[in-house]
C-alpha cells in the first residue's frame, strides 16, 4: 500500500497541470488599464501560473515522500515523468503559444496570423518529453542533472503571465509583446533541456557551505530583482542558476 502513496502525489501533480491547461485555453483577450492606455494580458493564465507552481511543489513532495517511505519504484518513476511532461511541458508550451498569439495580436491584422507561426512553441514540450525519456533510461549516477530540468524550465515559463500582469514598467510590457522573445525562449529552453550540459541539482544531499553557496548566490541575485521588478525575480534566478551550473560544473558521483 505504501508504494502507492507517492503515486497519489504524482497524480495530483498531473491533475494540477491538466487544470492549468484548461485555464490557458480560455478564449479571448483580456485588458487592464495601465497609465493612459490598455495592456493586453493573457486571460485566465495567471491561475494557470499558480497551478503550475503548485504542481512543482507536489512534484518535489512525491520524490521526498517516496524516499522517506522507501517506496521508490519503476512505476513511480515512469508515472512521475508522464505527469511532468504535462505540468511542465505541455502546459508551459501552451503559455508560450498564447504569448505568441498576444504578440501577433498587438499588431494590425495580427488576429489573422496563420496557426503555423504558433507551432514552433510546441517544440518546447517535445524537447521536455525527450529529456524525461532520456532521464528514465540513464543508469549513471550524478550529483546534478544533465541538461536543464523540465520543472525549472516550466516554472520559468509559468512566471511570465504574472510578470505581465504586475509589471509597472513599459519596457517589460513591450518586451513581452515581442514575438522574437518567445521564439528565442523556445529555442534556448528546448536546446537546454535536450543538452547533456551538467546542471546543479535542485536539492541538497548535505548542508555544507560548498553545496549551498550557489543557491545563496541565486537568492542574493533574485531578491533585489524581485524588489525592483516583481516576478522577473524568477527569470533572474533561472539565469543565475544556468550560469552557476556552468561555473560550478557538477561532477559524477
Amino acid at each position: 500500500m505504501k508504494q502507492q502513496i507517492p503515486n497519489v502525489f504524482t497524480l495530483v501533480n498531473l491533475f494540477l497541470g491538466s487544470t492549468a491547461i484548461l485555464y490557458i485555453l480560455q478564449p479571448g483577450l483580456a485588458y487592464h488599464a495601465e497609465g493612459d492606455g490598455l495592456v493586453a494580458i493573457p486571460e485566465k493564465m495567471m491561475m494557470a501560473s499558480w497551478l503550475i507552481f503548485a504542481a512543482a511543489f507536489v512534484d518535489f513532495l512525491d520524490g521526498f515522500v517516496a524516499r522517506w517511505l522507501g517506496a521508490c519504484s519503476d512505476m513511480g518513476k515512469q508515472l512521475d515523468s508522464l505527469a511532468d511532461v504535462v505540468s511542465f511541458g505541455v502546459a508551459p508550451g501552451l503559455i508560450l503559444v498564447q504569448f505568441l498569439r498576444f504578440a501577433y495580436a498587438s499588431h494590425e491584422g495580427g488576429l489573422d496570423t496563420p496557426i503555423a507561426l504558433y507551432l514552433p512553441a510546441l517544440i518546447y514540450p517535445c524537447a521536455g518529453a525527450y529529456r524525461l525519456a532520456r532521464f528514465n533510461l540513464d543508469t549513471t549516477k550524478s550529483v546534478g542533472f544533465k541538461g536543464i530540468p523540465i520543472p525549472a524550465a516550466g516554472i520559468l515559463v509559468a512566471s511570465f503571465p504574472l510578470v505581465n500582469w504586475y509589471a509597472q514598467d513599459a519596457w517589460i510590457l513591450d518586451l513581452l509583446l515581442n514575438k522574437w522573445l518567445w521564439y528565442g525562449l523556445v529555442l534556448v529552453l528546448s536546446a537546454g533541456m535536450v543538452s547533456t550540459v551538467p546542471m546543479l541539482a535542485l536539492k541538497f544531499n548535505s548542508l555544507s557551505f560548498q553545496k549551498i553557496l550557489p543557491f545563496l548566490i541565486i537568492l542574493f541575485i533574485a531578491l533585489p530583482v524581485g524588489f525592483l521588478f516583481g516576478w522577473l525575480a524568477i527569470s533572474a534566478g533561472f539565469i543565475a542558476y544556468v550560469i552557476l551550473s556552468l561555473l560550478f560544473k557538477p561532477t559524477e558521483s
